[in-house]
């Protein structure tokens, strides 16, 4: 979430699999930091607002999954998010990659990442380019859901000036906005440049299990696998195990040699 998706997502393509690395140091798996900290040290916290702090540290953005692997009351995370939500502090937002995946980005890094999809979109040509101040001031302030239909967007749009299709194509061309496919006056928002993001999560989660599917009794330590550099997914496998322990693909057990990884049979 600190960095921009792109910064994630350009070593992915044109490029061949990476050999996984199982003892690979914090520092040489992209996306990790110099200060990266153990998830076995770091999984569960109390505080919402705090799990959301330390994990954008970490990752390009939050899944909802990885919060409920952070915080265990799942309803007091829901009613966190709620009220970050209505302090403008967050945004959620609809994935295409399951029936119930959500992402979580804050607010300021919501709206840098489309302050730079803006820049890229428009170039030289800045016809119908004050729709997107509008939409800042009217829509994403005002409209707090994941979806808004077309008659409430032109609505809220008006309020800055004659709001035409247009202006709707270069929101959607743009990356914020994207048409449901099931009902055309509905749109999803969405994050700019989100596609190698999404791409590597549905590869990574893939990856991760079947790597303990592997194992006698599909399970490992969590301190070795949270080491492992992944081949399909320039995401950190730490997004991934959050990923997968919050929604339940994954659960921990506590052993005398330390906190395991198994997935989960339920």
């Amino acid at each position: 979430m600190a960095e921009p998706w792109p910064s994630y997502s350009s070593s992915s393509r044109g490029k061949k699999k990476r050999p996984r690395s199982p003892d690979g140091d914090a520092t040489s798996s992209q996306g990790r930091t110099e200060n990266s900290t153990s998830l076995e040290d770091n999984l569960i916290f109390s505080d919402t607002l705090i799990a959301l702090q330390l994990m954008r540290t970490q990752f390009p953005k939050l899944e909802k999954s990885q919060l409920y692997s952070s915080v265990k009351d799942r309803t007091q995370v829901d009613r966190d998010l709620e009220s970050l939500k209505k302090d403008r502090v967050l945004r959620v937002f609809k994935l295409n990659t399951g029936q119930d995946d959500h992402a979580i980005m804050f607010m300021d890094d919501y709206l840098k990442q489309m302050e730079s999809a803006v820049r890229r979109s428009t170039g030289k040509n800045k016809d119908g380019s004050e729709v997107f101040d509008w939409f800042e001031k009217y829509v994403l302030r005002s409209k707090l859901d994941v979806s808004i239909d077309h008659l409430e967007l032109c609505s809220l749009l008006s309020h800055g000036g004659d709001a035409r299709d247009k202006h709707i194509t270069l929101l959607m061309n743009a990356g914020l906005l994207t048409r449901q496919l099931i009902d055309p006056n509905m749109y999803w928002f969405s994050i700019p440049s989100i596609g190698p993001i999404l791409k590597g999560l549905s590869q990574g989660r893939k990856e991760v299990l079947s790597l303990l599917g592997r194992r006698k009794y599909k399970e490992m330590l969590l301190s070795s696998l949270e080491k492992t550099r992944l081949r399909l997914s320039p995401l950190d496998v730490r997004f991934h195990l959050r990923d997968l322990i919050g929604s339940g693909h994954v659960k921990t057990v506590q052993t005398p040699t330390g906190l395991l990884a198994r997935v989960s049979t339920d």
